[in-house]
């Protein structure tokens, strides 16, 4: 009784690790994946400022119709 108690506490163990492992794994790649995404979408974002800041000047600047 007691070796199938410890052969059950070991392969919880086990699979309990099994899982931890597999999650912090997907954690680090969904961590690189989003800065990647940051780094991809910062230009476009940049750019976009830029043409709101134009299109709000631009709206200053005419008179209201």
């Amino acid at each position: 009784m007691l070796i199938v108690l410890l052969v059950v506490v070991v392969l919880a163990l086990v699979v309990l690790g099994v899982l931890a492992y597999g999650l912090l794994g997907a954690l680090g790649r969904l961590t690189r994946e989003m800065a990647a995404l940051q780094r991809d979408v910062a230009p476009v974002a940049a750019q976009l400022q830029q043409s709101l800041a134009a299109a709000a000047a631009t709206r200053q600047r005419t008179p209201d119709a």
